[in-house]
């Protein structure tokens, strides 16, 4: 986890491309991936939806990503002036969107975890769990 906390990132989008070709090279055996990445928009992840449906046919794949928390707090704070209207109607369709990106994995057979960072460990052990339990590993 302290890694994952030091990564400085420069916003390019990954080379999903890349990672199912080592991911294919490496592993001969069906694994769990555990796959830390984030997707913004509906879009970003139907660029990348074909090379992790590839990689899902072969291994049980779990995206795990970040709600944004801020986003959430914006949601649920009263509204004072326009400004504030258009700042919640902004943050709440964010918030909408990622919902969307978990169904959308879903409806793709692909294991997802959206969850605050403090939560990370515990909603990553319990999704562990659910898959060992539902047999997929």
């Amino acid at each position: 986890m302290e890694t994952l906390y030091n990564l400085d990132t420069d916003f390019s989008e990954s080379d999903f491309s890349r990672l199912y070709i080592d991911v294919k090279r490496s592993l001969n055996q069906r694994s769990l991936l555990l796959l830390y990445t984030n997707f913004e928009t509906l879009d970003a992840l139907h660029r990348q939806l074909p090379y992790l449906q590839a990689i899902a046919k072969h291994h049980v794949l779990v995206v795990i990503f970040f709600e944004n928390t801020e986003l959430d707090k914006l949601t649920q704070k009263e509204s004072q002036n326009t400004f504030e209207i258009f700042e919640k109607t902004i943050a709440e369709k964010f918030v909408f969107e990622k919902k969307l990106i978990i169904n959308e994995l879903q409806k793709h057979g692909i294991q997802s975890i959206l969850t605050p960072p403090e939560d990370l460990t515990l909603n990553t052990i319990n999704k562990y769990l659910e898959i060992k339990a539902r047999g997929l590993i």
